[in-house]
């Protein structure tokens, strides 16, 4: 039986009990954060190299601050902070900074330091520091050794959201919700899908940067630009170069980054939710994606570098792939490379082929394509016996030169538009 992952937000109902000792913990996670970053840059410093989670976790297992947390939480900030200097590591932009220190400076009328403080950081428990009451819905949540006065762990009663019923947790994590002053509890679950697959069709998604995602059905195909998720991206991010403070990031700042971050999430949950919705419209019981790791391996330029560092290709990969497989569908990966440069209909192979970004015209065979619905179709075919093209018939007006288009409007999500040209 397949499985999938799920996160239910929970309150804490018996949160002013328990809130002191998820704040200490909250400031540990940030202690130790700033501790390994430390340790980090020093590294750099002396061998231009940055340490891994493994090295990380060696050197800074018998720290005082490693024992702030369960040694599982300690461990999960330390494989945070190296996925996030291995992302800047591997930028190309100048202009990005390696991983921040978490404090935050106060200064008086005369702009002088005052004093610093520690926010309260996620802290995210395993399956080791979980411990389920579910005959009381309570979570007993392993404490630090160095905060263990008279009890082991934190015991959070919680209340779930309606329906849901919490079982194979397999992650707790402590989110300290800034709007409302308080902690929530992120859990994560494993749930068993029963789902009966909708058919026996296969589609094809190609994913990209301009045009997020280029589906390629049995007898249709789909274009979903990302105009409105380059517009808000453009935006957001004048507002917070804009009203960047002196000492850091003003509110107005952190406003607009997290604003961006909500939409981007948004549109791609939406984006995911779309493409599942109209496969099992059509009877898709496989879906093949296109998986573009390798071309992040290439070297675009600075420009083009930049755009792949914001390509969240990942967690779109992700998104589809348990929304699909919970509604029966099986999800394969394949690697995306040739596709663009192949035709759907002959397979004839030839990169002066594609004429501009979104224009196939094959120089074997004739055939004319939407770029990136060549490119859907032809991945498509990797999971067929039989390869019938969705252009065969009449390629210069079908659905493999014209394409619907779905747009995405907050109010409205996904909805379909002319066809492209």
């Amino acid at each position: 039986m397949q499985t999938t992952r799920r996160t239910h937000v929970c309150r804490i109902q018996n949160h002013s009990q328990v809130a002191n000792a998820l704040n200490r913990h909250g400031w540990s996670a940030s202690k130790l954060w700033n501790v390994a970053n430390y340790y980090a840059r020093q590294q750099w410093d002396e061998t231009g190299e940055v340490p891994d989670e493994t090295q990380l976790k060696r050197e800074l297992k018998t720290h005082p601050t490693y024992n702030g947390l369960h040694s599982q939480s300690s461990q999960k900030v330390l494989e945070e902070l190296s996925e996030a200097f291995s992302s800047w590591f591997g930028s190309d932009d100048d202009r990005d900074n390696p991983p921040g220190y978490r404090k935050r400076n106060y200064y008086d009328s005369d702009d002088n330091r005052v004093h610093e403080e520690h926010p309260r950081s996620t802290v995210t428990w395993k399956q080791r520091g979980i411990r389920h009451d579910t005959k009381h819905d309570k979570l007993r949540l392993s404490k630090g050794s160095a905060h263990k006065q008279g009890h082991d762990f934190i015991l959070c009663e919680y209340d779930a959201p309606p329906e849901i019923e919490l079982t194979n947790i397999q992650q707790v994590r402590a989110v300290r919700n800034t709007t409302k002053d308080r902690w929530d509890l992120h859990v994560v679950c494993k749930h068993e899908i029963a789902t009966e697959s909708p058919g026996d069709a296969v589609a094809g998604v190609d994913l990209g940067i301009c045009n997020p995602a280029a589906v390629a059905l049995p007898n249709d195909a789909l274009l979903y630009p990302g105009n409105r998720l380059r517009e808000d991206k453009h935006y957001f991010q004048q507002e917070e170069y804009r009203t960047e403070g002196d000492h850091g990031p003003s509110k107005n700042a952190q406003w607009a980054r997290d604003k961006l971050a909500k939409r981007k999430d948004h549109f791609l949950h939406a984006l995911s939710k779309d493409i599942v919705e109209r496969c099992v419209d059509h009877d898709v019981g496989t879906l093949v994606v296109g998986d573009p790791s390798g071309v992040a391996d290439s070297d675009w330029g600075r420009h083009g570098n930049k755009r792949l560092d914001n390509w969240a290709y990942k967690r779109l990969l992700n998104l589809i792939d348990y929304k699909a497989r919970e509604r029966g569908i099986e999800v394969e990966q394949v690697d995306e490379r040739g596709t663009s440069s192949e035709c759907s209909v002959c397979s004839h192979e030839d990169d002066a082929d594609r004429v501009e970004r979104g224009l196939w015209t094959c120089s074997r065979c004739g055939s004319v394509a939407h770029g990136d619905i060549n490119g859907a179709d032809n991945i498509r075919q990797q999971s067929l016996t039989v390869t019938p093209p969705l252009g065969q018939v009449d390629s210069g007006t079908g659905c493999l030169a014209q394409p619907r288009v779905i747009h995405f409007s907050r109010t409205h999500g996904f909805q379909p538009r002319a066809p492209a040209g």
